[in-house]
């Protein structure tokens, strides 16, 4: 049986009532008799359960998600599976706040995090670029002592608590196996397409793809570029890679948001056929693999991934270990005949 505070006060010789004031820091308790709880809290191994301890003092936990202020379909997605687990209830005593980051000024998301302590913030899932002052700023955050999740893309640099989303060298390899497999040519030359190689995610998928290219000897992935949420540069970047490179027989899109590359190739491929993986399913995204424009998409739930960033925060919170196989994310394989409309 775990030790009580009933346990803690017997040990100790005082009240229930000094018991509370001495755990929650509060003051009116003699030097002496401060002592004499910690002993026992330290003789008894008491763990205080943090959560019923913010229910007692009717405190709600505040959870915030960081995420990109760029109107994507799938950070659109994950906003909208937060907003879920608040109206729903996920978890008692619980709050979820959104922090709207604009990822192509950094300066500006370090100056909002540096804002964040543990008065306001019990805990902080970002999904954002790599870059040396957002790194920066999270380390910081953490040494304030709030916990924080790096989301769908690792920051690789800072001092995160965890990951939350897919293993992205092992999405990166199973695109390209995908898009081996579905080749019907010889040869040829495989585009790859992002929105920033600045996002962890695309580097670590586009490794994970080189790995599986490097392997043979007919098929070429050329460099990656980038289209940086700009519809002008992502029809330009797909306008000459049709026009240009005759051996095109694929296109592998490696960031999250694939509306601007996918609009684009349905302009100008006419009756080419490429072969084309993307990742994340959206409702654009299933109406592409509907339409036929689409070969596969691999991706990963983006309710599991707020439910888990809940859950981890929350077992930190409270000092405990969350069940791994609980919070595992799996890299889902979706087709149009395993697609559901």
């Amino acid at each position: 049986m775990k030790p009580t505070t009933k346990d803690l006060a017997r040990a100790a010789g005082v009240s229930l009532a000094t018991i509370d004031r001495v755990l929650n820091d509060r003051p009116g308790v003699a030097s002496k008799t401060k002592t004499a709880v910690e002993e026992a809290v330290r003789k008894l191994g008491y763990e205080r359960n943090q959560a019923a301890a913010a229910l007692s003092r009717n405190r709600y936990l505040r959870f915030i998600f960081a995420l990109p202020s760029a109107q994507g379909d799938f950070v659109m997605q994950i906003r909208k599976s937060v907003n879920e687990i608040e109206s729903n209830g996920f978890g008692s005593m619980l709050r979820y706040d959104l922090l709207n980051i604009d990822e192509t000024k950094p300066h500006d998301v370090a100056t909002a995090l540096s804002k964040l302590s543990k008065t306001n913030c019990d805990g902080l899932a970002i999904m954002a670029i790599e870059h040396p002052e957002i790194r920066d700023a999270i380390t910081r955050l953490t040494e304030r002592g709030v916990p924080v999740i790096s989301l769908v893309s690792y920051q690789s640099a800072a001092n995160v608590s965890a990951f939350v989303g897919i293993p992205n060298l092992q999405a990166g390899q199973t695109a390209g196996q995908l898009m081996l497999r579905f080749q019907k040519n010889i040869s040829g030359s495989i585009a790859a397409i992002t929105t920033t190689i600045s996002s962890n995610d695309s580097v670590e998928r586009r490794r994970g793809a080189d790995l599986v290219f490097s392997n043979q000897k007919t098929f070429q992935l050329l460099p990656t570029t980038e289209h940086f949420n700009d519809p002008h540069r992502a029809d330009d970047i797909v306008r000459k890679l049709i026009k240009t490179r005759p051996d095109l027989c694929g296109i592998y899109i490696l960031g999250s948001e694939a509306r601007l590359p996918l609009e684009a190739m349905n302009r100008y491929a006419n009756d080419k056929k490429f072969v084309v993986i993307a990742h994340e399913l959206t409702e654009f995204t299933k109406t592409q693999l509907a339409d036929g424009h689409l070969d596969a998409v691999i991706s990963q739930n983006t309710g599991h991934l707020v439910r888990s960033c809940v859950r981890r925060l929350k077992a930190m919170y409270e000092g405990t270990t969350p069940i791994s196989s609980q919070e595992q994310v799996r890299i889902e394989i979706l087709i149009k005949e395993n697609t559901y409309y």
